[in-house]
Protein backbone atom coordinates (compact mmCIF):
# COMPACT_ATOMS: atom_id res chain seq x y z
CA UNK A 1 0.00 0.00 0.00
CA UNK A 2 1.31 3.41 -0.88
CA UNK A 3 -0.82 6.04 0.18
CA UNK A 4 -0.29 10.07 1.35
CA UNK A 5 -2.34 11.21 3.46
CA UNK A 6 -1.33 14.85 5.28
CA UNK A 7 -0.69 14.74 8.67
CA UNK A 8 -3.38 17.90 8.85
CA UNK A 9 -6.14 15.70 7.92
CA UNK A 10 -8.70 14.47 10.01
CA UNK A 11 -9.61 10.16 9.37
CA UNK A 12 -11.82 8.58 11.58
CA UNK A 13 -10.46 4.75 12.19
CA UNK A 14 -12.41 2.79 10.98
CA UNK A 15 -12.02 4.22 7.13
CA UNK A 16 -11.07 1.71 4.77
CA UNK A 17 -8.44 2.89 1.82
CA UNK A 18 -7.24 0.94 -1.33
CA UNK A 19 -3.94 1.54 -3.01
CA UNK A 20 -2.49 5.16 -4.25
CA UNK A 21 -4.62 7.61 -2.89
CA UNK A 22 -3.74 11.02 -1.79
CA UNK A 23 -5.53 12.93 0.57
CA UNK A 24 -4.71 16.78 1.10
CA UNK A 25 -4.54 19.60 4.25
CA UNK A 26 -7.06 20.08 6.37
CA UNK A 27 -9.64 17.00 4.82
CA UNK A 28 -12.00 15.59 6.94
CA UNK A 29 -13.32 12.57 6.34
CA UNK A 30 -16.42 10.30 8.42
CA UNK A 31 -16.13 7.01 10.02
CA UNK A 32 -17.33 3.50 7.77
CA UNK A 33 -16.06 5.54 5.12
CA UNK A 34 -14.63 3.13 1.93
CA UNK A 35 -12.00 4.72 -0.38
CA UNK A 36 -10.83 3.12 -3.66
CA UNK A 37 -7.50 3.05 -5.13
CA UNK A 38 -6.04 6.22 -6.73
CA UNK A 39 -8.52 8.66 -5.34
CA UNK A 40 -7.53 12.28 -5.09
CA UNK A 41 -8.76 14.39 -2.08
CA UNK A 42 -7.86 18.26 -2.36
CA UNK A 43 -7.72 20.22 0.97
CA UNK A 44 -10.22 20.80 3.12
CA UNK A 45 -12.66 18.30 1.48
CA UNK A 46 -15.26 17.74 4.29
CA UNK A 47 -16.92 13.92 3.90
CA UNK A 48 -19.92 12.57 5.80
CA UNK A 49 -20.16 9.38 6.86
CA UNK A 50 -20.77 6.21 5.00
CA UNK A 51 -19.78 6.87 1.74
CA UNK A 52 -18.65 4.94 -0.85
CA UNK A 53 -15.89 6.56 -2.86
CA UNK A 54 -14.64 4.30 -6.01
CA UNK A 55 -11.79 4.41 -7.97
CA UNK A 56 -9.60 7.10 -9.61
CA UNK A 57 -12.42 10.10 -8.04
CA UNK A 58 -11.06 13.61 -8.08
CA UNK A 59 -12.42 15.50 -4.98
CA UNK A 60 -12.60 18.84 -4.13
CA UNK A 61 -10.60 20.12 -7.72
CA UNK A 62 -10.17 23.75 -8.20
CA UNK A 63 -11.80 25.17 -11.28
CA UNK A 64 -9.90 25.93 -14.22
CA UNK A 65 -10.38 29.05 -15.85
CA UNK A 66 -9.71 29.35 -19.57
CA UNK A 67 -8.41 33.65 -20.74
CA UNK A 68 -12.22 33.76 -22.90
CA UNK A 69 -14.61 32.08 -20.59
CA UNK A 70 -17.73 33.68 -20.38
CA UNK A 71 -18.78 32.21 -16.76
CA UNK A 72 -16.08 31.11 -14.81
CA UNK A 73 -14.83 33.34 -12.40
CA UNK A 74 -11.89 33.99 -10.10
CA UNK A 75 -13.38 33.24 -6.74
CA UNK A 76 -12.65 31.84 -3.18
CA UNK A 77 -14.73 28.68 -2.95
CA UNK A 78 -15.84 26.86 0.42
CA UNK A 79 -14.26 23.46 0.52
CA UNK A 80 -16.34 20.77 -1.38
CA UNK A 81 -19.12 18.82 1.12
CA UNK A 82 -20.01 15.31 0.69
CA UNK A 83 -23.05 14.39 2.72
CA UNK A 84 -23.48 10.93 4.47
CA UNK A 85 -24.09 7.40 2.84
CA UNK A 86 -23.56 8.44 -0.60
CA UNK A 87 -22.01 6.73 -3.13
CA UNK A 88 -19.18 8.42 -6.08
CA UNK A 89 -18.62 6.00 -8.72
CA UNK A 90 -15.55 5.43 -10.62
CA UNK A 91 -13.83 8.26 -12.34
CA UNK A 92 -16.11 11.04 -10.98
CA UNK A 93 -14.94 14.68 -10.40
CA UNK A 94 -16.35 16.81 -7.73
CA UNK A 95 -15.19 20.57 -8.17
CA UNK A 96 -14.50 22.76 -4.88
CA UNK A 97 -17.21 24.80 -3.85
CA UNK A 98 -20.06 22.25 -4.61
CA UNK A 99 -22.40 20.76 -1.77
CA UNK A 100 -23.72 16.99 -2.38
CA UNK A 101 -26.89 15.79 -0.01
CA UNK A 102 -27.16 12.51 2.04
CA UNK A 103 -27.61 8.98 -0.11
CA UNK A 104 -26.48 10.96 -3.40
CA UNK A 105 -25.86 8.85 -5.97
CA UNK A 106 -23.14 9.91 -8.54
CA UNK A 107 -22.38 7.50 -11.19
CA UNK A 108 -19.48 6.32 -12.69
CA UNK A 109 -17.75 9.41 -14.97
CA UNK A 110 -19.96 12.68 -13.77
CA UNK A 111 -18.87 15.59 -13.27
CA UNK A 112 -20.44 18.39 -10.86
CA UNK A 113 -18.74 21.41 -11.00
CA UNK A 114 -18.42 23.90 -8.73
CA UNK A 115 -21.31 26.35 -6.98
CA UNK A 116 -23.56 23.30 -7.34
CA UNK A 117 -25.91 21.88 -4.77
CA UNK A 118 -27.12 18.58 -4.96
CA UNK A 119 -30.21 17.84 -2.65
CA UNK A 120 -30.66 14.22 -0.08
CA UNK A 121 -31.40 11.01 -2.22
CA UNK A 122 -31.06 12.53 -5.69
CA UNK A 123 -28.93 10.32 -8.39
CA UNK A 124 -26.59 11.91 -10.91
CA UNK A 125 -26.55 8.72 -13.94
CA UNK A 126 -23.59 7.82 -15.80
CA UNK A 127 -21.70 10.21 -17.92
CA UNK A 128 -23.60 13.52 -16.14
CA UNK A 129 -22.18 16.95 -16.51
CA UNK A 130 -23.62 19.51 -14.02
CA UNK A 131 -21.61 22.64 -14.89
CA UNK A 132 -21.10 25.48 -12.37
CA UNK A 133 -23.91 27.55 -10.51
CA UNK A 134 -26.77 25.06 -10.46
CA UNK A 135 -28.95 24.04 -7.90
CA UNK A 136 -30.06 20.18 -8.09
CA UNK A 137 -33.25 19.06 -5.49
CA UNK A 138 -34.05 16.33 -3.32
CA UNK A 139 -35.31 12.62 -4.88
CA UNK A 140 -33.84 14.10 -8.53
CA UNK A 141 -32.98 11.73 -11.40
CA UNK A 142 -30.72 13.16 -14.10
CA UNK A 143 -30.61 9.42 -16.47
CA UNK A 144 -27.06 8.61 -18.49
CA UNK A 145 -25.18 11.85 -20.68
CA UNK A 146 -27.49 15.03 -19.34
CA UNK A 147 -25.95 17.70 -19.58
CA UNK A 148 -26.89 20.36 -17.15
CA UNK A 149 -25.61 24.08 -18.41
CA UNK A 150 -24.73 26.70 -16.11
CA UNK A 151 -27.32 28.93 -13.93
CA UNK A 152 -29.92 26.44 -14.06
CA UNK A 153 -32.55 25.33 -11.20
CA UNK A 154 -33.84 22.22 -10.90
CA UNK A 155 -36.90 21.29 -7.99
CA UNK A 156 -37.34 18.15 -5.95
CA UNK A 157 -38.74 15.14 -7.68
CA UNK A 158 -37.61 16.21 -11.27
CA UNK A 159 -36.31 13.33 -13.46
CA UNK A 160 -34.56 14.19 -16.26
CA UNK A 161 -33.93 10.94 -19.60
CA UNK A 162 -30.61 10.30 -21.36
CA UNK A 163 -29.14 12.64 -23.21
CA UNK A 164 -30.99 15.55 -22.18
CA UNK A 165 -29.40 19.01 -23.65
CA UNK A 166 -29.42 22.37 -22.03
CA UNK A 167 -28.13 26.03 -23.44
CA UNK A 168 -27.88 28.97 -21.54
CA UNK A 169 -27.11 31.11 -24.33
CA UNK A 170 -28.96 32.41 -27.36
CA UNK A 171 -25.72 34.44 -28.97
CA UNK A 172 -23.76 31.41 -29.34
CA UNK A 173 -21.11 33.52 -28.26
CA UNK A 174 -20.95 36.15 -30.62
CA UNK A 175 -21.47 39.34 -29.71
CA UNK A 176 -20.91 41.19 -25.95
CA UNK A 177 -24.88 41.60 -25.96
CA UNK A 178 -24.42 38.30 -25.02
CA UNK A 179 -23.33 38.68 -21.48
CA UNK A 180 -26.14 40.85 -20.23
CA UNK A 181 -28.88 37.44 -21.16
CA UNK A 182 -27.28 34.24 -19.90
CA UNK A 183 -29.54 32.14 -18.64
CA UNK A 184 -30.23 28.45 -17.74
CA UNK A 185 -33.03 26.28 -17.61
CA UNK A 186 -35.72 26.08 -14.63
CA UNK A 187 -37.51 22.84 -13.79
CA UNK A 188 -39.98 23.30 -11.48
CA UNK A 189 -41.01 20.37 -9.05
CA UNK A 190 -42.11 17.32 -10.21
CA UNK A 191 -41.05 18.23 -13.81
CA UNK A 192 -40.39 15.25 -16.56
CA UNK A 193 -37.95 15.36 -19.49
CA UNK A 194 -38.19 12.60 -22.26
CA UNK A 195 -34.97 11.01 -23.84
CA UNK A 196 -33.30 13.51 -25.99
CA UNK A 197 -34.73 16.23 -25.43
CA UNK A 198 -33.31 20.01 -26.23
CA UNK A 199 -34.21 23.13 -24.09
CA UNK A 200 -33.36 26.04 -24.78
CA UNK A 201 -31.66 28.92 -22.48
CA UNK A 202 -33.89 30.54 -20.21
CA UNK A 203 -37.35 28.41 -21.07
CA UNK A 204 -38.96 26.89 -17.46
CA UNK A 205 -40.24 23.50 -17.69
CA UNK A 206 -43.40 23.58 -15.91
CA UNK A 207 -44.64 21.88 -12.45
CA UNK A 208 -45.28 18.33 -13.19
CA UNK A 209 -45.36 18.83 -16.69
CA UNK A 210 -43.79 16.41 -19.11
CA UNK A 211 -41.53 16.93 -22.24
CA UNK A 212 -41.94 14.18 -24.52
CA UNK A 213 -38.85 12.11 -26.32
CA UNK A 214 -37.02 14.04 -29.01
CA UNK A 215 -38.89 17.68 -28.34
CA UNK A 216 -37.27 21.08 -28.67
CA UNK A 217 -38.47 23.62 -26.11
CA UNK A 218 -38.41 27.25 -27.46
CA UNK A 219 -40.95 28.88 -24.46
CA UNK A 220 -41.85 28.16 -21.08
CA UNK A 221 -44.32 25.01 -20.62
CA UNK A 222 -47.40 25.62 -18.70
CA UNK A 223 -47.96 23.34 -15.38
CA UNK A 224 -49.11 19.11 -15.72
CA UNK A 225 -49.02 19.93 -19.15
CA UNK A 226 -47.76 16.94 -21.68
CA UNK A 227 -45.43 19.16 -24.65
CA UNK A 228 -44.22 17.35 -28.03
CA UNK A 229 -42.47 17.91 -31.15
CA UNK A 230 -40.11 20.19 -32.27
CA UNK A 231 -40.85 23.54 -31.80
CA UNK A 232 -42.88 22.15 -28.68
CA UNK A 233 -45.95 22.35 -28.48
CA UNK A 234 -49.07 21.30 -25.94
CA UNK A 235 -49.98 18.14 -26.67
CA UNK A 236 -52.52 17.11 -23.90
CA UNK A 237 -52.86 17.94 -20.13
CA UNK A 238 -50.60 15.04 -17.74
CA UNK A 239 -52.72 12.11 -16.86
CA UNK A 240 -54.07 12.13 -13.82
CA UNK A 241 -52.56 9.22 -12.09
CA UNK A 242 -48.99 10.29 -13.14
CA UNK A 243 -49.27 13.39 -11.34
CA UNK A 244 -47.35 14.10 -8.38
CA UNK A 245 -49.61 14.86 -5.81
CA UNK A 246 -50.93 10.89 -6.70
CA UNK A 247 -47.97 8.96 -6.25
CA UNK A 248 -48.42 9.00 -2.09
CA UNK A 249 -44.62 10.03 -2.10
CA UNK A 250 -44.16 12.31 0.75
CA UNK A 251 -45.92 10.28 3.14
CA UNK A 252 -42.89 8.09 2.88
Amino acid sequence: MSNIIDPSAKVEADVRFGNFCVVGKNVRIGSGCVIGNGVVIHPETRIGSSVRIDDNVVLGKLPMRAANTAVTKEQQLPPLSIGENCIIGTSVVLYRGCRVGNKVLVADLSSIRENVSVGDFTIVGRGVTIENFCEVGSYCKLETNVYLTAYSKVADRVFIAPCVATSNDNFIGRTEERFKHFKGVTIQKGGRIGVGAVILPGKTIGADSLVAAGALVTSDTADKVIVAGVPAKPFRDVPSEQLLENQNWEKK
